[in-house]
Formats: structure tokens, C-alpha cells, sequence
């Protein structure tokens, strides 16, 4: 198989449980050569006493490894004649985007998206999330080193699709999705740190940086045990870079492209929060947990009712949703929050550090150093 092969994105676009959580990481920081080495890999995937299994260990470590093996610097795959010629605009593309990171936003000059991986399937990982019958707060996985998360990661969909029938059989609500890009939080760039892969770099314009400024975000700053603050951080770092990649560096084209995906996607938030706190209020209500059942099915049909009135009313039919919401069930909606809840706050906090990057990261690094709930309280504090 050559380096390029099914680099291509699918015709059909891999949709993760929400554009919001294309991104979803897969906290997979180091890979085989020492025993140290393989818990670390191992702990990423399966933050959890339940994945003491050598097979998991060993699939962890074996589907990173992988991935790195395959990846050719950038550099020499654009002056390769064999390079398909679109593949290496892509490539050239995402080295401005790279430089961009660097000397705009501030992002680590490391050897992270220096690389471009093909790995021949339309996802780098797939993740399983589960949550109750009656309630959005997701199932967590943890590791004594690392902490805690509300996934668990598989290299091979069947691996994962097996681990969903298990939870379903215990009564949990299951999503499993595809993961087009991981992060490995800057721990893997004496291998050569996180490639390109091809299950990404054919997106639009800005979808592409905004994935790449995400990612890299992800090295500047990480709290233990807090997926909210450490992706809504994230995902403020890469809304806010890519605005200015797009004003400064796109054509027209590029951002009006961008502009029909990102209204759609502010329109999916705006239901998809809305429902979500109707459901929240009907679970922490004292209603017996029958009633709460019968309720709950009532707004589960309303929430796909009302996505079917905005496809047809403002979306012009565009069916790109159409997957996650026949999927849409209590683990889906939790995982979707966690990537937008404090979003805002980071936007405020980069507003009062005068929208510096550098003070910005330097005050989510003492927010990220604190106790989560004092934390939580002085990010919401900003003014």
C-alpha cells in the first residue's frame, strides 16, 4: 500500500457523534519500547481498572505504533512526483495552516502535523461512550497515572462494537463513532509527534484548521480529570484561530463554504442544547422513573421532529445529520456537551488577557493547575 493510499476523504463525510466531536482525542501518549511506555499507550485508550486485559494493552500499543509507522514527512511527499497532485495541495495547505499556529497563534514549533499518515480506513480510532437510562453523565474509565475519561478508544471498530453490546447488555446507553484525529498532547513528538492523516486532510478549508489549531491547543495546556475544560478550551482556541485564518489567509470561496457549514453546525448546537436541557430537567425531577420513561420518549421524538422542520426549512434538505439523529440517545447528547459547556467562558478570558495568545495560555495554565472546582469558579468569574 502506498503512503497516499485512501487518503481521500469518503464521498460520504465520517460524521463523529457531532461536528464538535470530530475531534475527540484519544489520549494515546506513548508507545511501545518499555514497559513504561506500553501502560502509558495502554492508559490512553482504556483509562480504566476494566481493560487490564494484555489483548487491549496490546492493541493500544500496535495501532499506534501503526499509525506512526506509516507516516512520511511532509517535506518529502510534496516534492514526490508520485504524490497525487491534490493530496499535495492538501499537504501544502496544512503547512501554511502549521506555520500559521506558530507565529499567530502561538502554538507549539514542534514536529506535530509535520507528517501525513494514510491508514487505508476512514477513521483513526473509534470511541465508545455510554451513559443511564435516566441521565446524560457519562461513564468514565480511569487510570491511576493519568486520570479519568468518558470514552474508551479502539483501533478496530469490532473491538468496539463488541464493548457496546457489553455496556448495552448492562443497561447503558451506547454510542460508538469514528474519530478521524487523535491527540497525544505533544508526548509523542520524539517519534515524529501527531501526523496528518487522511481521514481529515481533504476537509474544507476551515474545518482543516480549525482541526489542526484544536489539536495543537491540546500541548499548551491539559487539567487532569476534566474533559469539559480541557476540550471547551480547545475548541475556543480553534474558533477563535480559525476566524483569523479565514479573514486573513482564505478565498472568498473557501469562506463562504465555511459559512454554510458553520451556520449549520450553530443551528444543530441551538436544538441539540435546547432538548438537552429539557431532558436534564426531566431527570433531576422527582417524577418516578416511569413517568420520567414515557417523558423521555416524548422529547426524544420532538428533538428529531424539530431536526426534520430545520433540514427542510433552513437547510435546504442537507442530510449530513441525518445519522446522528436516528443515533441520538443519552450518551450521544453527553458527550456532545462537553466540547461546547465553558466555551464562552474561554472566549472572555482570552478577551480580558487583551486577545493575547500568550497571557491567554498563560492564565488557562494556572486555571488547569487548580483544584476543579476552584477552577471552574474562577473561569466563571471572568468578567
Amino acid at each position: 500500500m502506498t503512503v497516499w493510499s485512501r487518503w481521500r476523504r469518503p464521498a460520504r463525510p465520517l460524521l463523529s457523534p457531532t461536528p464538535d466531536v470530530r475531534r475527540t482525542k484519544l489520549l494515546l501518549l506513548a508507545t511501545a519500547g518499555t514497559v513504561a511506555t506500553l501502560l502509558f499507550a495502554a492508559a490512553a485508550l482504556c483509562l480504566g481498572s476494566g481493560c487490564s486485559s494484555a489483548g487491549y494493552y496490546g492493541q493500544a500499543v500496535a495501532g499506534h505504533v501503526d499509525l506512526m509507522q506509516r507516516a512520511r514527512p511532509v517535506a518529502e511527499l510534496v516534492t514526490d512526483d508520485s504524490t497525487p497532485a491534490a493530496l499535495r495541495e492538501r499537504l501544502k495547505l496544512s503547512q501554511r495552516m502549521r506555520d500559521f499556529a506558530v507565529q499567530e497563534l502561538k502554538l507549539p514549533d514542534n514536529r506535530s502535523y509535520r507528517s501525513f499518515s494514510a491508514l487505508g480506513r476512514d477513521a483513526a480510532v473509534w470511541n465508545v461512550v455510554a451513559a443511564p437510562e435516566l441521565s446524560m453523565k457519562l461513564k468514565t474509565w480511569c487510570f491511576p497515572v493519568l486520570g479519568c475519561v468518558g470514552y474508551r478508544g479502539y483501533f478496530d471498530r469490532a473491538e468496539a462494537d463488541a464493548l457496546a453490546a457489553q455496556l448495552q447488555a448492562e443497561g447503558w446507553e451506547v454510542s460508538v463513532y469514528g474519530v478521524p484525529a487523535y491527540s497525544t498532547l505533544g508526548w509523542s513528538n520524539w517519534l515524529g509527534g501527531d501526523p496528518l492523516l487522511n481521514t481529515f486532510v481533504s476537509w474544507p478549508e476551515g474545518e482543516l484548521a480549525r482541526l489542526i489549531f484544536h489539536e495543537l491547543s491540546q500541548q499548551v495546556a491539559y487539567a487532569d480529570n476534566d474533559t469539559t475544560f480541557n476540550e471547551s478550551f480547545a475548541t475556543a482556541v480553534e474558533r477563535i484561530g480559525g476566524r483569523r485564518w479565514l479573514e486573513q489567509h482564505a478565498s472568498a470561496q473557501a469562506r463562504e463554504a465555511y459559512a454554510a457549514i458553520d451556520s449549520r453546525r450553530q443551528d444543530f448546537r441551538a436544538l441539540t442544547a435546547r432538548h438537552r436541557g429539557e431532558l436534564q430537567r426531566l431527570f433531576a425531577s422527582d417524577l418516578p422513573d416511569a413517568e420520567k420513561r414515557e417523558q423521555k420518549t416524548v422529547l426524544m421524538a420532538a428533538l428529531r421532529a424539530d431536526y426534520q422542520a430545520m433540514k427542510a426549512e433552513r437547510w435546504g434538505g442537507f442530510a449530513g445529520y441525518d445519522g446522528w439523529f436516528s443515533r441520538a440517545n443519552n450518551a450521544a447528547l453527553g458527550v456532545q456537551a462537553a466540547y461546547n459547556e465553558l466555551v464562552p467562558e474561554f472566549e472572555r478570558l482570552f478577551a480580558a488577557s487583551g486577545n493575547d495568545f500568550e497571557r491567554f495560555y498563560a492564565e488557562v495554565k494556572v486555571l488547569a493547575a487548580l483544584p476543579k472546582s476552584e477552577r471552574r469558579a474562577r473561569l466563571g468569574a471572568t468578567p
